[in-house]
């Protein structure tokens, strides 16, 4: 990554505490070997894959700054040698603290319970403020006992009452189940597949997922809690061409007062950017995105090429791994020193101070 256009401004996005407003835990359990390490910096699932994450671009250049932060070696052995030697939580403190992150909202539903630290542990390890995002999906499949009312009202319950237990955002994972093409709710189908469901499980069926994330947000609707959306790239669980933010078209209108924030977006970031263009409603970020894409002042720029920069949200969506919560800090502000001068000029900081804080401690309220 060449060095940024505008070094001053660099150093003045790198003094602005962060507010990572969508991320998750990391792992207890250390990669056993370093394919395992390599597959944390990949969103394969597969470990035939892992061995080429070695030559990806965004690879090679973690390596080395890893390599620079950690004191060692600019090698991919020395950096996994020098993880599997330091105590965890010691190395995980020391990579988020790093990022200079102010402000934690962590999604409760990956990786599963018990896998690492949860939200509360998360903010000790990153030495700030951590606040828990709702998964709805989980709530639902919490949900799946007893009768199809009580489904419905279980749903329903955790959802009104997020806010009051202090959950600053809901999410839902509705794109890696059935994609972004939601419907309007059909009862019978989707009691059909309840009674097909019940007793437990993932919920996976179309019909049951829309009417619970359907229910979830009329249940919101009255003091709404921000949404945030799956949308674009992630593992191959989904399917990229079912996961276009476009489809939600329907459910931004359906829903004009709840605030919706569609995440990492790549490839369709300009198409999320129409999106936080025409709607008031609508914000989005480039997580997951950002580290994960070669070229992230590309993406940022095609971000911002619609969408005004108070629609445009820092988050990390760092799993797993605390070597992504870093990296993405870092590749973040360093774009923005970029990119922000040629768009914005003058109101270059101006733009890099709402985008890494200020959008979304006003969108999640959290003054």
């Amino acid at each position: 990554m060449a060095e940024p256009t505008d070094p001053g401004l660099l150093r003045s996005l790198e003094a602005i505490g962060l507010v990572d407003h969508h991320a998750h835990g990391i792992l207890d359990e250390p990669p056993a070997t370093l394919d395992e390490f390599r597959g944390l910096f990949s969103e394969s699932l597969d470990p035939r894959q892992w061995p080429h994450v070695a030559n990806a671009a965004t690879y090679r250049r973690a390596i080395r700054e890893l390599a620079d932060q950690l004191g060692c070696e600019a090698t991919e052995s020395a950096v996994y040698e020098r993880r599997l030697a330091a105590a965890p939580d010691e190395y995980a403190a020391g990579l988020l603290g790093a990022t200079g992150t102010d402000v934690l909202l962590v999604d409760d539903g990956y990786p599963p319970p018990g896998a690492g630290p949860d939200w509360r542990r998360m903010g000790e390890l990153a030495g700030c403020r951590s606040l828990p995002v709702m998964r709805i999906e989980r709530v639902a499949e919490e949900a799946l006992v007893g009768s199809f009312g009580e489904f419905r009202a279980r749903v329903s319950e955790a959802v009104g009452t997020a806010r009051a237990n202090g959950f600053a955002a809901l999410k839902t994972i509705v794109a890696y189940r059935s994609g972004l093409d939601i419907g309007p709710p059909d009862p019978v189908a989707a009691e059909d597949a309840f009674n097909a469901t019940a007793g437990g499980g993932r919920l996976g069926a179309k019909p049951l997922l829309e009417l619970a994330l359907w229910d979830a947000l009329e249940a919101n609707e009255q003091d709404p809690l921000p949404v945030q959306i799956h949308a674009g790239f992630g593992d191959s669980d989904l399917f990229l061409p079912h996961v276009q933010p476009g489809y939600l078209k329907p459910v931004i209108e359906r829903f004009r007062e709840t605030p919706f924030v569609l995440l990492h977006c790549y490839p369709y970031v300009r198409e999320a950017g129409w999106l936080a263009h025409v709607y008031g409603n609508v914000f989005f970020d480039l997580s997951l995105t950002i580290p994960h894409v070669a070229q992230p002042r590309a993406a940022i720029r095609e971000a911002l090429e619609l969408a005004p920069f108070s629609k445009l949200l820092y988050a990390s969506d760092a799993a797993r791994a605390p070597e992504l919560y870093f990296l993405a800090a870092r590749w973040w502000r360093r774009s923005l020193a970029a990119i922000l001068p040629e768009l914005l000029d003058g109101d270059a900081e101006e733009a890099g101070r709402a985008i890494l804080r200020e959008n979304a401690l006003s969108l999640y309220a959290l003054g």
